[in-house]
């Protein structure tokens, strides 16, 4: 069998164009594989290289689009990739995946990326492409609507991201001012959101039943590829959280409301849906470790060379290759994420930074992906073999955000002096606490919307619906002159939108992440180790056993949690004596 010349880099081709993409697909559907384990492998080397290709294509075009909203023509490239090149390459991969579930599977080597592809190969319809192409372009109307959101302060205007930043301020009422400011944006656009969400259901409720699914949660899971978990595994996790973190964060709030001095707490002191900030329970200004891109790649670079100097080499490979996007600027998406370039073995980090504490957790969490991206390509060969899932992909980035946190301290490459890096870790893991009644109301409200579509289409239920979950888990906070606030929280969830049902992935994370941390605490060098070789795994475990690689459970009942918030107490409490 002859070698496919397949393209081994993006640079030059014409990535928008299905043409580009079609010959290489239609040569590995045509070409013989032959019966012998050499034979075999160099077909699949072949579609891994080409399924490698488009993925990176598909990734450098979606960058794009979130570097600046405002590009039109960087719109139009991406709605050509998804309306030409996207329907007709998942069209023709499903039958190169029924080539590859053709083969023996002892001598592909891939038993469990075999039953991700049956599944795949089982849930795929024709019909439903268009309704993908529809939901991608429908999904980038909300990074228009929000990322144009913009408000003079100070006598400059600034986004969304930079005026949040202002919520966290030590000024309380200045805290209030930018809450303020920043909801009368948010709201100036909740008709448009309203009417979003009404457009994307109802092409979500026929995707699923195109697939023979009973709603889109049952389509979400399996899609999703949940295997190792049900609806009913969420529903003791959320109970979990309801019986143990919840309490906890109010004697945390109780805590902050007696610093304040104040009868009760409003919004602006703890908004869960702004990026969880919350008033900080120690004297001093907010933390400003860093000044501009530059300022935060040097830090975190030496964090990282003080972690493990391997890990370190490939955060500076990034900065080197110009795949870190850092700065926050108006016209760039919302939000925060890593991704994978498998086509060229790296990893891309966006983000929107502003100089706060929070954007150093952000690089740290993002860090723990881009680790991940590169700890698996340098352990696996075939494309399959990294589809890692996703509730073991936010272990990599959360663990990192703890492994790194001695190193936040000056003497050790961070930013902070000793005590502003004990006020930076009681404030990292305050969040942790105050994350997953937060989360549990995400993934609550979803399991909610998609199984009763029909009052779904109606946004008051929708408001009625989130507003009582958020009275139910976000506890002690005063919301009677807020109630727009609290009902409409749903629309500041960008999940919610474009990805429905990726969220409990980071609850079940942090439960993960945090028993990571535990045995750092016991035995550094092993946790660091054990936490290195699970990430080189990739997909070739279950969730489970990469769990288990890890040196963590996979389990989330009241034993567990209960557990691990005493853990974080008494480790804030014990940072507390510090200042």
């Amino acid at each position: 069998m002859n070698t496919l010349a397949l393209p081994d880099k993006i640079d030059n081709l014409q990535s928008d164009s299905w043409q580009t993409f079609a010959p290489y697909f239609e040569a590995l559907q045509q070409r013989e594989i032959g019966t012998n384990s050499a034979e075999i492998h160099q077909w699949l080397e072949q579609y891994s290289h080409l399924s490698k290709l488009i993925h990176e294509a598909g990734s450098l075009i979606y960058i794009n689009t979130t570097l600046d909203t405002n590009d039109k023509e960087v719109e139009e490239t991406y709605m050509r990739f998804v309306s030409d090149v996207r329907p007709q390459a998942q069209s023709a991969d499903q039958q190169l995946k029924q080539r590859l579930l053709s083969l023996n599977e002892a001598e592909t080597g891939l038993a469990l990326a075999m039953r991700s592809i049956r599944n795949q190969v089982a849930m795929f319809r024709e019909e439903n492409l268009p309704l993908f192409t529809a939901i991608a372009k429908l999904n980038t109307e909300y990074d228009k609507l929000t990322g144009n959101l913009s408000a003079e302060w100070n006598g400059e205007q600034q986004n969304l991201n930079q005026l949040v930043a202002h919520v966290g301020s030590d000024d309380r009422a200045e805290a209030e001012r930018a809450y303020r400011t920043i909801l009368d944006l948010w709201l100036s656009i909740r008709q448009p959101l309203n009417d979003l969400f009404v457009k994307l259901l109802p092409f979500r409720q026929k995707v699923a039943e195109n697939a023979g699914f009973p709603d889109y949660r049952a389509y979400a899971f399996r899609r999703m590829e949940r295997f190792e978990y049900t609806p009913e595994d969420c529903f003791t996790f959320h109970e979990a959280i309801e019986v143990v973190v919840v309490p906890a964060v109010e004697r945390l709030l109780r805590k902050k409301q007696a610093r304040l001095g104040v009868d009760r707490l409003m919004p602006w002191d703890w908004v869960p849906d702004m990026g969880n900030i919350v008033v900080s329970t120690i004297d001093g200004p907010p933390l400003k470790p860093y000044r501009g891109q530059e300022e935060l790649i040097a830090g975190c670079s030496s964090m990282f060379h003080q972690l493990d100097s391997e890990l370190a080499l490939y955060f500076d490979t990034m900065a080197a290759d110009g795949l870190l996007d850092l700065d926050t600027r108006q016209g760039k998406a919302m939000g925060g994420y890593c991704s994978t370039l498998p086509l060229r073995e790296r990893a891309f980090i966006f983000m929107n930074g502003v100089g706060t504490h929070d954007n150093v957790q952000t690089m740290l969490h993002e860090a723990g992906h881009a680790f991940h991206a590169f700890e698996s390509m340098a352990h696996t060969d075939l494309y399959w073999q990294r589809n890692t899932p996703m509730e073991f992909c936010e272990v990599a980035s959360m663990a990192m955000e703890l492994l790194a946190a001695p190193n936040l301290v000056r003497e050790r490459g961070g930013f902070y002096s000793a005590e502003e890096a004990a006020r930076a870790r009681i404030e990292h893991l305050e969040s942790i606490l105050l994350f997953l009644p937060y989360m549990s109301v995400v993934d609550r409200f979803q399991h909610w919307v998609y199984t009763h579509p029909d009052e779904a289409m109606d946004t008051k239920k929708l408001d009625a619906h989130w507003l009582a979950l958020w009275q139910r888990c976000i506890p002690l906070v005063d919301w009677s002159q807020f109630r727009d606030s609290a009902e409409t929280g749903w629309q500041r969830k960008l999940h919610i939108f474009q990805v429905p049902f990726y969220y409990i992935e980071y609850g079940m994370a942090q439960i993960g992440a945090m028993q990571v941390w535990r045995n750092s605490l016991e035995d550094y060098d092993k946790a660091l180790a054990d936490y290195r070789y699970a990430l080189s795994l990739g997909g070739t475990r279950t969730l489970p056993a990469l769990f288990e690689a890890a040196g963590a459970e996979f389990r989330f009942d009241v034993p567990m949690l209960t557990e691990l918030v005493a853990l974080v107490e008494a480790t804030i409490a014990d940072l507390e004596q510090q200042l």
